[in-house]
């Protein structure tokens, strides 16, 4: 049995649940659906894959260790691209956005969370996809070429793109689900106790308070102005 290679690629500044929620859902995909039977996805391996093999800091601080670099990764079954502030130095980065494009190219799934669906999108793999981001970024993605789709996790054809940070999490369910079967899934979810019961209702701006919006805006304000200038500078590269 082949194996099944999945990447997370982490770069400077970026969120660490972004990457670290989805990689602890799928990094169980070789759960077994009982105890008497064995997992259909045992030959899958995880990858934490950046430049160097330098320890890589998330923008609070959190350092990394990567598994592999850009040029010693094998071929990705499935890449996740997660976000953070990080996102607009990655944007002008010519050797992670061709590492992005080439692995995407022969994916079979291709992923992002947050602002890391811009990243995907730089590299071409949202031209004329549905696509989600983080809310406060969303208009945003027509610069990419993507069809913006108000929901927390969008999937068309094997690009899954999610919201913000907690995101990510949802949409790794649904892939163990499609490739180890809903048991495995549901295993995994109780073994992490997967049961949000946030203690208010302000995870989304359709539900949060003005000021807490207000709040958000301003402070995603010059990460935004960030990626819209990195995003509309490739645009008039390509156009040259």
């Amino acid at each position: 049995m082949s194996e099944f290679n999945i990447g997370f690629l982490i770069f400077p500044g970026i969120t660490q649940l972004d990457f670290t929620g989805p990689f602890e859902v799928l990094s169980r995909l070789g759960t077994p659906p009982s105890l008497s039977a064995t997992s259909k996805s045992s030959h899958a391996r995880t990858h934490v894959v950046a430049k160097t093999m330098q320890p890589v800091s998330s923008d609070r601080g959190l350092g990394f260790l990567p598994t592999c670099t850009f040029q010693n990764c094998p071929p990705l079954d499935l890449i996740c691209v997660p976000g953070g502030a990080g996102v607009v130095d990655a944007l002008a980065d010519l050797e992670t956005v061709d590492f992005i494009r080439r692995q995407g190219s022969q994916a079979s799934y291709i992923t992002a969370v947050c602002v890391g669906s811009f990243l995907l999108g730089a590299a071409g793999l949202l031209k004329g996809r549905r696509a989600t981001t983080h809310w406060a970024y969303a208009d945003l993605l027509p610069l990419t070429g993507a069809v913006r789709e108000k929901a927390r996790v969008v999937r068309d054809g094997n690009v899954f793109t999610s919201g913000g940070v907690t995101a990510g999490i949802d949409f790794a369910f649904s892939i163990v689900a499609e490739l180890a079967g809903q048991d495995v899934a549901q295993a995994i979810q109780l073994g992490i106790e997967y049961d949000p019961s946030p203690p208010f209702e302000a995870g989304h701006p359709d539900k949060a308070s003005d000021a807490a919006i207000s709040l958000m805006v301003q402070r995603n304000e010059n990460a935004r102005a960030g990626i819209k200038r990195a995003l509309e500078a490739l645009t008039n590269e390509r156009k040259s």
